[in-house]
């Protein structure tokens, strides 16, 4: 994509070589903004690049080079990388990775310095370029991003010893008129059946407790190599040992195909009762302008497939408000929807025109700024209260979590149930990697509070 590159980038290349400076204890510290296929991406880099050597900086303060692996789904994700890169002082080299070199580029080279630009899914290609960059070269890799796929084998820090991000496959099936990804990240590409497994099999050996099987969407994966999600979660849940698996993003039409299989596949003790599973819009009119090919009805209908056979799932969904085309009616489609079908926890997220994207052409029937930042007050402050109510129906329950991440207060721990509903709890004890029983006592629409039984 990038053979030649532009005369704009040939001029900064030129300008920015400088002398090699010392490498001897080199430290890298990797940043990272996004998804979890990023955190993965970061985990693989970091990684490499401590078995190649190198120093693995504990703050951005203390490194010599600064690896960004960047998003650029949103808008405001961009202006806030960007905002980051400029505050970085001159003495140190500068990596962007991830999405936003393939996405905004231009931008990239008018606002900001930086030694190097690679795509996502870097994987252990990395090391070159970071001795590159160390040895005073200015690099610009962006070739075979839309296909790269690193082993799944390959060294990783994890960023919680508990959990294993793993990417089942980068890219999709879509052509979503508001997603700029997949300039980013390509065509679906999976791995096989056999390579995660190996690599699950691999990480419970480790002590890993959970795993998050992550993708751009991970109903799409197998489509390429005549599998399905369905398949792999049933193939990932024969692995012997005590550990619990959580599922991406799925796009709901992706599903429809297979639906029967994946609910069933759900039905293994080892699956996590979480279904995250974006509708983006309760209109059907803006759902076809968004080229997402289903209809709200069929949206609640996977939704009724999965909470009739798990009474108990937490139901995770998405919502851009904004979008060019959406009417008052269209809005309150929405939110009606929501009324409807009551989802667990609903991310509202402002429409923000994407470069390379279709929305970024659509010139009529763009919805005013102000209008649009009423929509998404609205909606947050009606999806908070459908959110406490629903977390309002596990007071009083008690039973297992596993408790997988550090609370934010001192001496407190946050542990997931079945259904994956975060549960605070207070011990002075580490409790991280640990299966305990608690009590729920009180809710908030955001979490769960319990004590320890």
């Amino acid at each position: 994509m990038y053979n030649q590159a532009p005369l704009n980038l040939q001029v900064f290349i030129r300008c920015r070589i400088s002398m090699p400076k010392e490498m001897d204890n080199m430290q890298v510290f990797v940043k990272t903004y996004g998804c979890s296929a990023n955190t993965a991406d970061s985990e693989a880099i970091a990684g490499c690049l401590k078995a190649a050597g190198y120093t693995l900086a504990d703050s951005e303060s203390k490194a010599d080079l600064v690896i960004f692996n960047s998003c650029a789904v949103k808008g405001p994700t961009e202006d806030r990388i960007i905002d980051d890169l400029k505050h970085v002082p001159k003495t140190k080299k500068i990596i962007v990775a991830g999405c936003l070199p393939l996405i905004s580029l231009e931008r990239l080279l008018r606002e900001v310095h930086f030694d190097g630009v690679v795509g996502p899914a870097e994987g252990d290609k990395i090391v070159a370029v970071v001795k590159r960059v160390l040895a005073g070269e200015n690099v610009v890799d962006l070739q075979g991003s839309l296909s790269a796929m690193p082993r799944l084998d390959l060294p990783r820090v994890q960023t919680n010893p508990v959990v294993s991000v793993v990417p089942v496959n980068f890219g999709c099936l879509g052509s979503c008129a508001f997603c700029c990804v997949t300039h980013a990240r390509g065509h679906l590409r999976s791995y096989s059946i056999n390579e995660v497994v190996e690599r699950v099999e691999s990480d419970v050996a480790a002590g890993v407790k959970e795993f998050w099987i992550t993708s751009q969407d991970t109903a799409c994966y197998g489509r390429d190599i005549g599998t399905n999600l369905a398949h792999l979660l049933k193939s990932v849940t024969v692995v012997g040992g005590d550990f619990w698996v959580r599922v991406g993003m799925m796009t709901p039409n992706v599903v429809t195909p297979f639906l029967a299989d994946l609910v069933s596949a759900f039905g293994s003790g080892k699956v996590f009762k979480f279904v995250h599973l974006p509708v983006q819009s309760g209109d059907d009119e803006v759902l076809r302008r968004m080229r997402r090919f289903y209809t709200a009805t069929e949206f609640k209908e996977t939704v009724a497939a999965f909470r009739k056979a798990f009474a108990e799932i937490t139901i995770s969904t998405d919502v851009i408000v904004g979008f060019p085309g959406e009417t008052s009616e269209a809005f309150e489609n929405t939110l009606k929807l929501i009324r409807e079908v009551e989802p667990d926890i609903v991310n509202v997220s402002k429409f923000f025109a994407r470069p390379k994207t279709a929305a970024w052409e659509m010139r009529t029937d763009v919805v005013d700024k102000v209008e649009i930042k009423r929509r998404s007050s609205k909606s947050s402050e009606f999806v908070k209260e459908v959110s406490l109510l629903r977390s309002q129906r596990w007071v009083g329950w008690e039973g297992e979590i596993l408790v997988d991440e550090k609370g934010k207060v001192a001496g407190t721990w946050v542990g997931r149930n079945f259904a994956y509903k975060p549960v605070a709890v207070k011990s002075d004890v580490d409790l991280l990697g640990k299966t305990v029983r608690v009590k729920v006592g009180k809710a908030f629409a955001t979490h769960l509070e319990g004590s320890l039984g």
